[in-house]
């Protein structure tokens, strides 16, 4: 048995990538050995990372990653190192000239290519079926790839090509083997996962396809992310209002509420839309928790159109929102167009703003639950204390709802609670956690 180390960088997509290549590695004979692992015990035949290239702070994790990775094969660590994913696909020729120690760069699709070079045969048996990296009751779900999409900012389209839907009869089947393996939640991504059906089907058929994940046994809660705001199927808040499987729960970056801001990102929306569209959300699904994106920094943003961002948030008080800066992007409408007008210092300062900002309006709103009681989802125990989430929480990207020991403990006795539902009393809040017990 070959021992393989698998690092994946990025987003959730990327993971669900590198879930699937685990897999095929797995029954070609490799032993996987976990991230952080201590490689002196014995030696690796390869690494493997997939990297991320959609900003500059992802390029540059990714390009720290490999010459990490190729001192350990320097040190005798390791015999071999590939890199494939976003990074590799934009920058192939750079790379491959700036770090020739590694043994072989490729693509965000040469899946079959990577693993005929590590000696794997592709099986298309094993195509919806994959090794988790998250814990084992909660799995990301992509549903398409690509996007059709021509924001200034960003070079995914030119990384991932033109958006894909993947057929509903392949994702269903993912999502049984997934529930078979003991999945509970579906977190449901994409580049643009309102998009979907209209390149299969010529319509948009996200809610028929929430629909029938729904009904897979085992299921419990459904989670959508990267929802784009131009043409946001009505027939999805309908769902989502209705079906309790589906989390009152939209992920939809929304960048900016400038006109002319919009305008420059090219977005396909107005700032007018895009408050009647937030308006509708919470008209339509009584409770829902948006998650929004800013971007603070393109060219166009004076003090006036920051301002009008800045009034947006306070209007919209979006129960999560993260942000980051502008930067150059080569290849992208913004980087051969428009002059990055904004100081790195002025950036840096807005986007301070805008996070105080948004700091006291997510403390609001968790102190609102306090004395609620809510139904989450345990995922880990750290420290005394039990980790979980409630419908409102994302993994990774949103705070947790941290529970007393003792009282899960005496409701579950023998039992593991991890991966398991239990009715919480909200207690305390911050910014960020919430602070619960066990209610009877």
């Amino acid at each position: 048995m070959k021992k393989l180390q698998f690092i994946s960088l990025g987003c959730s997509k990327n993971r669900v990538d590198s879930e699937h290549l685990m897999k095929q590695l797995s029954v070609s004979g490799y032993t996987l050995v976990p991230e952080n692992a201590d490689l002196s015990a014995e030696p690796l035949d390869s690494i493997v990372i997939n990297t991320c290239g959609f900003i500059k702070d992802a390029k540059e994790e990714s390009i720290e990653t490999i010459f990490k990775a190729v001192d350990a094969k320097n040190r005798g660590l390791a015999r071999r190192v590939f890199v494939f994913g976003c990074l590799s696909q934009r920058y192939m020729e750079t790379l491959v000239e700036m770090i020739p120690e590694v043994d072989g760069f490729f693509g965000v699709s040469d899946f079959e290519i990577l693993l005929s070079v590590l000696g794997a045969k592709y099986d298309s048996e094993l195509q919806q079926q994959r090794i988790l990296t998250t814990p084992s009751h909660y799995a990301y779900l992509k549903i398409s790839e690509g996007c059709d999409r021509s924001c200034s900012y960003c070079a995914i389209p030119m990384i991932r090509g033109p958006h894909c839907s993947v057929p509903e009869e392949e994702v269903l089947a993912e999502a049984r083997n997934l529930a078979q393996m003991g999945v509970k939640e579906l977190i449901v991504v994409a580049q643009d996962t309102t998009y979907y059906g209209l390149d299969l089907y010529r319509k948009r058929t996200l809610a028929t396809l929430l629909e029938k994940l729904s009904l897979i046994d085992g299921i419990e809660w459904i989670r959508l992310h990267y929802s784009y705001p131009a043409g946001f199927p009505d027939d999805v808040l309908r769902l989502m209002a209705d079906n309790p499987k589906i989390c009152k729960y939209i992920d939809i970056p929304l960048q900016h509420s400038s006109d002319k801001v919009l305008k420059m990102m090219r977005r396909s929306v107005d700032g007018r839309r895009t408050r009647a569209l937030i308006e509708k959300m919470r008209r339509m699904v009584p409770g829902v928790v948006l998650r929004t994106t800013m971007l603070v920094g393109h060219p166009g943003e004076s003090k006036r159109e920051f301002e009008d961002l800045l009034d947006f948030v306070r209007e919209s008080r979006f129960e999560r929102l993260g942000a980051f800066v502008y930067s150059e992007e080569e290849g992208t409408f913004g980087a051969l167009n428009y002059k990055d007008s904004v100081s790195r210092k002025v950036k840096q300062e807005r986007y301070e703003r805008l996070m105080e900002l948004q700091s006291a309006i997510s403390l609001e709103y968790n102190r609102s639950r306090i004395g609620s009681r809510e139904w989450v989802i345990v995922d880990s125990f750290s420290d005394g204390v039990y980790v979980g989430r409630s419908k409102n929480e994302s993994p990774e990207v949103d705070g947790e709802i941290l529970i007393g020991a003792s009282g899960i403990d005496k409701l579950f006795q023998e039992k593991n609670p991890v991966g398991n539902f239990v009715s919480v009393k909200i207690l305390n809040a911050d910014e960020y956690d919430l602070v619960a017990e066990v209610s009877r």
